[in-house]
């Protein structure tokens, strides 16, 4: 396979993007931590090439990104009020929900019964959304080996392995999202990340 690199400022970029993503393909998509690779959700043929692309164990769960609070009601079969307050207040950015999954979802997805969900605070990938969907989703590097933060950096690890590295510069990198779990209420912080757990208690009160 040919891996070829747009940056996301070509007028191109993003038909190609969708173009790939359609055809169960994969790419490369900057985001406000890391690079990440993706798969159309609903797409068990993606997914499973995501899989084998980052030599990823089956065993681990893949994340879903979306872009826009409304595509959560593809992923999961209800919410509840806590979920809906924290995604209204922080999202975009740092907070990713763990909710029930839908039913719908391939089961390559995730072997758990729910499924993380974040809103990343990057504007073209959540343009990219708008237009294909929620996205299955993690990060763009071989599994085990160092997270990336320029297309150079992912073109060096997965070149051959996916269609296309959709170039947005350097990416910060840094704090990892903080994890809630929202299937119990009240929610239970399973990773304290950039968001601070004064932060989520204040916005459920």
């Amino acid at each position: 396979m040919e891996t070829t690199t747009l940056s996301i400022n070509d007028p191109q970029a993003m038909a190609r993007g969708v173009e790939i993503l359609r055809q169960d393909g994969l790419i490369a998509i900057p985001t406000d931590t890391v690079y990440g690779v993706a798969a159309l959700v609903h797409s068990a043929a993606g997914i499973e090439r995501l899989y084998q692309a980052k030599e990823r164990s089956a065993t681990k769960a893949i994340a879903v990104l979306i872009g826009a609070v409304e595509q959560l009601y593809e992923l999961t079969p209800g919410l509840t009020d806590s979920a809906a307050k924290l995604a209204a207040r922080f999202w975009p950015g740092a907070l990713t929900l763990v909710v029930p999954r839908s039913p719908a979802l391939p089961t390559n997805l995730s072997t758990l019964p729910t499924v993380g969900v974040r809103m990343p605070n990057h504007a073209f990938v959540l343009k990219l959304m708008q237009q294909v969907g929620p996205l299955a989703t993690t990060s763009a590097n071989l599994s085990g080996d160092a997270n990336t933060l320029t297309a150079e950096e992912v073109l060096a690890q997965l070149c051959g392995r996916i269609g296309l590295i959709l170039d947005g510069g350097r990416v910060p990198g840094g704090v990892p999202s903080t994890v809630v779990d929202c299937t119990q209420d009240p929610p239970k912080i399973l990773r304290q990340g950039a968001i601070s757990a004064d932060e989520i208690g204040a916005a459920l009160d």
